[in-house]
């Protein structure tokens, strides 16, 4: 196993799944995939492809760095002084948040309501960070019927989400 070339073919898709599931770009989250990848490359089995091992890794990490963060402030004591201050600070309201969670309920929704094949290319392309021809292979079909998908995917999403743009 090359690991430069292992490092250099998962940038992307690491930074990706970071980003979709900690909100952030977090370089250290990567070294921390990478290392990890590094030290248990004895334990890889040829049984699935390197790049899902490498997106669990990236996944769990990112997973255990939120459940950190969110131990750490919970268990902070804090005072009225602090409390409000740091209430003053956010920028989201309570309304924000419901409104966010509301419309991040439509998306996934529209996306479920796809065609299983318009979804399947969705997913791993616009949220895994799959290229055309990742997805192309992974799903065993030419690389025009990928991009044909993500277009009607994208068209029929566009049209069911109308009121969020």
């Amino acid at each position: 196993m090359d690991f430069n070339k292992l490092v250099e073919q998962n940038k992307q898709n690491v930074k990706s799944i970071i980003r979709l599931i900690t909100k952030q770009e977090n370089e250290d989250l990567e070294q921390e995939v990478y290392i990890k990848a590094w030290r248990n490359k004895d334990k890889y089995q040829e049984k699935g492809s390197l790049k899902s091992w490498i997106n669990t890794i990236a996944s769990n990490v990112a997973k255990d760095y939120l459940k950190s963060a969110w131990f750490k402030n919970s268990q902070n004591s804090t005072n009225d002084d602090y409390t409000l201050d740091s209430i003053k600070d956010h920028k989201t309201t309570p309304e924000d948040s419901v409104i966010s969670v509301e419309r991040r309920q439509k998306i996934i929704s529209a996306i479920d309501s796809l065609k299983p094949k318009m979804r399947e290319v969705i997913i791993l392309c616009e949220m895994q960070g799959y290229t055309y021809e990742e997805a192309s292979k992974k799903l065993n079909c030419p690389i025009g019927t990928i991009k044909s998908r993500i277009f009607n995917a994208k068209k029929e999403l566009s049209e069911k989400l109308q009121d969020l743009i």
